[in-house]
């Protein structure tokens, strides 16, 4: 089994950012997938962004517009989400997903394997 364990999260007014972290419980291998998802409340899960481990390969929903930058860290066995410019829609709770095997589509949660927590982003208008 994965653990994950978000941090990151908080409340910020409009137009400010946050980073979002996510680490594993184990070592990532290169045929991992890390992905970001959110669900804010009476709505279904979104995909968020997501990045091979290998070779740094992103995605991004079209909701971002530029204004995240998923990342890994090595070193660290860390995965980042830096969030701009954020609005109030952007609240929700946000999780961390890894899917081992790389799924075809990165953008699909039925491929993701472990699922954290999640932590709470909130923009205040």
């Amino acid at each position: 089994q994965v653990q994950l364990v978000e941090s990151g999260g908080g409340l910020v007014q409009a137009g400010g950012s946050l980073r979002l972290s996510c680490a594993p419980s184990e070592r990532t291998f290169n045929s991992y997938r890390m992905g970001w998802f959110r669900q804010a409340p009476g709505k279904d899960r979104e995909f968020v962004a997501a990045i091979t481990w290998g070779g740094g390969m992103t995605s991004y929903a079209d909701f971002v517009e530029g204004r995240f930058t998923i990342s890994r860290d090595n070193a660290k066995n860390t995965v980042y989400l830096r969030m701009n410019s954020l609005k109030p829609e952007d609240s929700a709770v946000y999780y961390c997903a890894v899917d081992r095997v790389g799924a075809a589509n990165p953008r699909s949660s039925f491929g993701y394997d472990y699922w954290g927590q999640g932590t709470q982003v909130t923009v205040a208008s």
